[in-house]
């Protein structure tokens, strides 16, 4: 009997979350009021208690739950795996630069067919890709109409008007850009152009300064599971997802995974991780997805919903990067059903908030299903045993899409 199928239906009351985000500059407290209030809002309609508390543990971010679910109390210590600094490193200063980052993310994505192919997966997620490009070309276009309109004012003063017109114009044209950049708040082309680029600049490796903050989060997950807990529990949403593919396949390799220590679970929500896979030199990336799919030391969830436009919603990671073991056995991949655990008003106000909907699966839900994330992070059982006989969504994609399948260079 495997480690983690002996300690799978162990009740827990002591639990440990390491959560890691998705490309966000955002500062981690941000996941923390997230929590609390949503956390409240899911113990009311539920029926059960939760309450948030400074943490207990180590470490740079986090907070102290302790809930009540189904007649047992649980303690649970949540940790924010903090990479913003650099994501916020890594998002250009200048307009120029940005632009530069287009040119060469598109030249990456089209000219390898990488584009074409996640096409088949979902176009949802494509078109969240696209915007920003099409964004800041229409920017662009705008911004040299308007100077264009001044110059062609100016024409018609002769060699003076010509050059007050020219010096207007570029004036104008630079202003224009200067303003759609400072509207990013709102647009967020100039955010998700960046985070596209990060990806993309080494064709699907991890950029260096990544690799070492992901070894420090390997070091402290390592640390959590010598430790006294039930379950310890790596959620990685969106891009953070496909980071924690990685550092679990480095613990597993390394054999820092005690078979008598807590139950080792892997929630992945709102996965992107085909944006990375399917590019030519993501090498690590496809071979930590064929080894972590095919270990018995942990039990690996993917959960994501249709509803979400920037999700490859349903699309299996290991089985469409064409990387499927035989032996395969994870990720169970099942849909949130956002259509369905949302009531007909609550989808109403939130149908069109792209961005919002991709965070729904840290939030609460008014007509809840068999998906909830302060049960899986604050309930009595491990990820294992709650869902033991959950089948994958009839409907998920697990056909081999990627051109690239190599796992070494």
């Amino acid at each position: 009997m495997t480690a983690q199928v002996a300690q799978s239906d162990r009740q827990v009351t002591r639990r440990r979350v390491f959560y890691i985000p998705g490309y966000d500059p955002i500062h981690p407290r941000r996941y923390r009021e997230l929590y609390r209030k949503e956390g409240a809002a899911q113990a009311e309609i539920s029926g059960y208690s939760l309450s948030l508390s400074p943490k207990k543990t180590g470490g740079a971010y986090g907070w102290h739950v302790e809930s009540t679910q189904e007649g047992q109390a649980v303690r649970a210590d949540i940790d924010v795996l903090v990479w913003s600094d650099i994501v916020r490193d890594s998002m250009s200063n200048t307009i120029v630069a940005t632009y530069g980052q287009m040119l060469r993310t598109a030249w990456e994505y089209i000219a390898t067919g990488a584009l074409f192919r996640l096409m088949r997966l979902r176009k949802g997620p494509v078109i969240a890709a696209l915007y920003p490009v099409g964004a800041l070309l229409l920017q662009l276009l705008l911004a040299v109409l308007a100077g264009w309109i001044l110059y062609g004012i100016g024409s018609f003063g002769g060699t003076a008007g010509r050059i007050i017109g020219t010096c207007a114009g570029l004036a104008v044209a630079v202003l224009l850009l200067r303003w759609f950049k400072a509207k990013d708040g709102k647009t967020f082309v100039y955010y998700l152009m960046h985070d596209y680029a990060y990806s993309a600049q080494y064709r699907g490796a991890n950029p260096p300064e990544l690799e070492t903050r992901m070894a420090q989060f390997a070091d402290t997950i390592a640390e959590a599971l010598t430790e006294d807990w039930d379950e310890v529990l790596v959620v990685g949403h969106s891009s953070g997802a496909h980071l924690a593919v990685s550092i679990l396949a480095d613990l597993l390799r390394a054999d820092r995974v005690p078979a008598d220590g807590p139950a080792l679970s892997f929630l992945s929500l709102g996965q992107v991780v085909p944006m990375v896979s399917f590019l030519r030199d993501a090498y690590r990336l496809r071979g930590d997805l064929h080894y972590l799919s095919a270990r018995s030391e942990l039990a690996w969830i993917d959960v994501t919903a249709p509803g979400d436009g920037c999700a490859f919603a349903l699309c299996d990671p290991v089985s469409v990067s064409g990387v499927a073991p035989k032996d395969k056995r994870w990720p169970l991949v099942f849909s949130a059903q956002f259509t369905k655990s949302l009531s007909p008003e609550r989808w109403k106000a939130l149908r069109w908030k792209f961005f919002r909907l991709h965070f729904q699966y840290l939030c609460a839900f008014d007509r809840p299903l068999d998906y909830d994330y302060f049960r899986i992070t604050a309930g009595p059982q491990t990820l294992a045993a709650r869902y033991a006989d959950r089948p994958p969504s009839a409907s998920r994609i697990d056909t081999a899409v990627s051109k690239y399948t190599s796992m070494t260079p």
